[in-house]
């Protein structure tokens, strides 16, 4: 008898990248070097966990846009000597890349039993939703509705 897997557990490219192996932007000088990297023509989907999905990937002005507010926001908001809150499944051509609110970090490194989700993606793979446990805060989601409206 052969087994089967109902195609509900079978999980889809987007979850199968978020639950991957990631690598983790230690200093903030490594996260300057990547943002250079990353290719704004690549088809970047930009969600904001706990907001509307993307339907479509970002425009390259949209991705250059997001990397430099997103940078701004990190440095002003995680006041640490390291970053260290930015993960990505490939440092030199990534497919995906998780970013946490630093005002909701709880354990983002996963050893908790429940680690919070990140607060942005990146993602060249379309992204499905990911339920956040707490509604994302008033800041926040203004900064993310305001953040391509200022053009």
């Amino acid at each position: 008898m052969l087994a089967t897997t109902p195609i509900d557990s079978i999980p889809d490219e987007f979850h199968r990248l978020m639950n991957g192996r990631l690598f983790n932007l230690l200093s903030w000088d490594q996260l300057t070097e990547f943002w250079a990297k990353i290719n704004r023509d690549a088809g970047w989907y930009l969600y904001a966990v706990g907001e509307e999905l993307p339907l479509v990937a970002a425009e390259s002005g949209q991705v250059e846009k997001f990397i430099v507010e997103m940078d701004m926001l990190l440095r002003r908001d995680h006041d640490e000597s390291y970053c260290g809150i930015v993960y990505a499944d490939n440092l030199d051509n990534p497919s995906l890349i998780k970013i946490y609110d630093p005002n909701n970090l709880g354990s983002s490194c996963g050893s908790s039993k429940n680690p919070p989700l990140p607060g942005w993606i990146m993602s060249r793979v379309a992204p499905t939703g990911l339920q956040q446990k707490h509604a994302l805060p008033a800041s926040r989601k203004r900064w993310w509705q305001n953040l391509f409206n200022q053009d």
